[in-house]
């Protein structure tokens, strides 16, 4: 009868050790988001109690306030302006990283590079001159405008980003189809970009996260109409005091989709990060 091989203890204990460590990790992690949501479910009494208490009648009181005002709106416009922008972005990123990686010529990594150093500077940098143009052209306080300028530093990642998952497919799978007489454009949407889906949901959740969580564009150059739910989240820290309830709950709402998106595409996205790296 032959005995099942069980591993050796110290390979035991140093894989409970790895496990425990990776469990602390992970609740330290989650430990803020856990804070954020939980406050949004108490009221202000219970929020401040010492010491704090973990288990309460859960409250949608703060839920409830929240989304009978302003920041429906600007949730609404943050969804808009995210979606746009990340959707604007594939579509004109996406063929232009696949024609640099395809393209020969001398200066196709200058190019990358220049569209690059639009991500170096802060973006403090670029807030007056942006602000003094959008004043001129008329587009303060307009999703449109804020549109524009989430593309314009969304545009740099995506072809950079993009550039990297075409550079790794083999070209011969390309080569292949134009033997069988398909086009360049057809071939890039029946081969290419099916094999590159890990690419294009990573590139989408980066491009989606820039846009929704921006605060410092939508602070400076929106007013009330186009205002993004980051910013109206300001409006609930007052003079007199901070309503964190409503703080929380505004947090929580803002995170949400994000995670539900995350979610969705997580098997593209863990795909999407670990290409090109070593496995065995």
């Amino acid at each position: 009868m032959v005995r099942p091989h069980r591993p050796p203890l110290a390979r035991t204990i140093r894989r409970g050790l790895v496990l425990a460590l990776v469990a602390i990790l992970i609740l330290i992690v989650l430990f803020p988001f856990y804070w954020l949501v939980q406050m949004s479910f108490k009221t202000e009494r219970e929020a401040f109690q010492m010491p704090p208490q973990i288990v309460f009648v859960p409250t949608l009181q703060n839920y409830v306030s929240v989304l009978q005002g302003k920041f429906v709106r600007a949730l609404g416009n943050s969804a808009i302006t995210a979606t746009t922008t990340t959707v604007l972005s594939l579509l004109l990123g996406v063929p232009a990283a696949y024609a640099l990686s395809r393209a020969r010529f001398g200066s196709d990594w200058a190019i990358s590079l220049w569209m690059l150093a639009t991500r170096m500077a802060p973006p403090i940098a670029f807030g007056i001159p942006f602000f003094l143009i959008y004043k001129n052209l008329e587009l303060i306080d307009t999703l449109h405008g804020l549109i524009i300028i989430y593309l314009t530093f969304n545009l740099s990642l995506v072809i950079w980003t993009m550039r990297t998952f075409f550079d790794g497919l083999p070209v011969s799978l390309e080569e292949a189809a134009y033997i069988d007489g398909a086009g360049v454009f057809e071939t890039f949407l029946r081969v290419t970009l099916p094999l590159s889906t890990p690419g294009l949901a990573t590139t989408a959740i980066f491009c989606f996260l820039l846009s929704w969580n921006d605060f410092f564009y939508s602070l400076i150059l929106a007013r009330s109409d186009a205002l993004t739910a980051p910013v109206a989240i300001v409006n609930f820290m007052n003079y007199e005091s901070w309503e964190y309830g409503k703080i929380s709950a505004g947090g929580t709402l803002i995170m949400l989709p994000v995670v539900v998106f995350s979610l969705a595409v997580k098997k593209y996205l863990v795909s999407g990060l670990t290409a090109g790296a070593i496995k065995g």
